[in-house]
């Protein structure tokens, strides 16, 4: 492949498709009670999940070093690749971007190209199979990298959450918004319109957020071909419920439709629970 493509660990894509498009992924750390673990290598969801079940929990994820994108944009360049585009998780969210621009400018900017998915899960795996589609079929460097770019903007992304206590541990939601979701025992529905997370709104059960979420993802698929992802954190019967009731709703419009358990990286500071929706607009 002319154009290689390069992702993190956070896009909890299906592994035939990581195999089947020859993908690198790039995996995040995730430290669970002071012990260090790759994500999707060492760590796996459960680990995290158990963790966050415990009384006394501390749990935390770090980006890939600068040194280990450097490396990986090496292997590929010198194994036969004419460039490299590398897409990645949420600048807002984590600076594995940062570090991966970082790595590129080292190997040599005008070799690798990075780009921002402003979302993680599927909202971050959509644009990575544009990416790998775009350099199977011989598009150029530049080529790859809008295909990347215009897919994230085809990309939308909400999940619910028992609570914002964990988003709000690891500083990825501000106090006022967690107290606000904490009130009454309300539901919190997130959305990232521009990377970071954002409440979009709120119910007062886990049924109710199921519903709201097919509601959202209906809207968020306009009229047109779409194809759908939904993650879990230790809920698969969120996940089916998902699945049946927008595979229902979607009709003929849906195309691909992608089911994965979210990895211990997102457990960290979403928790158990978690229930995910992603639609790609074709």
């Amino acid at each position: 492949m002319p154009v290689a493509v390069v992702t993190d660990s956070t896009a909890y894509l299906p592994p035939e498709l990581v195999q089947a498009h020859r993908l690198t992924v790039v995996p995040l750390t995730v430290v669970l009670n002071g012990a260090e673990g790759l994500e999707g290598v060492e760590t796996i969801p459960a680990d995290a999940t158990a963790a966050l079940r415990g009384r006394r929990v501390s749990v935390s994820t770090s980006r890939p070093a600068p040194e280990q994108f450097a490396r990986t944009y090496r292997q590929l360049l010198d194994g036969g690749a004419d460039g490299v585009v590398s897409v990645h998780l949420s600048a807002e969210l984590s600076g594995t971007v940062e570090a991966a621009r970082l790595a590129a400018a080292e190997v040599g900017g005008d070799r690798v190209e990075v780009v921002d998915s402003r979302s993680t899960g599927m909202g971050l795996g959509f644009p990575v199979l544009a990416a790998v589609t775009a350099a199977a079929a011989g598009v150029d460097l530049a080529g790859v990298r809008d295909a990347a770019v215009a897919a994230v903007d085809r990309t939308t992304i909400f999940f619910y959450v028992d609570t914002l206590e964990f988003l709000r541990r690891g500083g990825r939601i501000n106090a006022a918004e967690a107290l606000l979701g904490t009130a009454l025992s309300v539901k919190p529905i997130m959305h990232m319109p521009d990377g970071a997370i954002v409440l979009k709104d709120k119910v007062r059960t886990a049924s109710r957020g199921v519903a709201r979420l097919v509601d959202l993802a209906v809207e968020a698929a306009g009229d047109g071909q779409v194809d759908l992802a939904v993650h879990h954190l230790a809920a698969p019967e969120r996940a089916d419920q998902l699945r049946q009731a927008l595979t229902e709703r979607l009709g003929d419009r849906l195309r691909d439709t992608y089911v994965t358990e979210a990895g211990a990286v997102i457990a960290a500071h979403a928790g158990p629970g978690l229930a995910c929706v992603v639609l790609h607009r074709r």
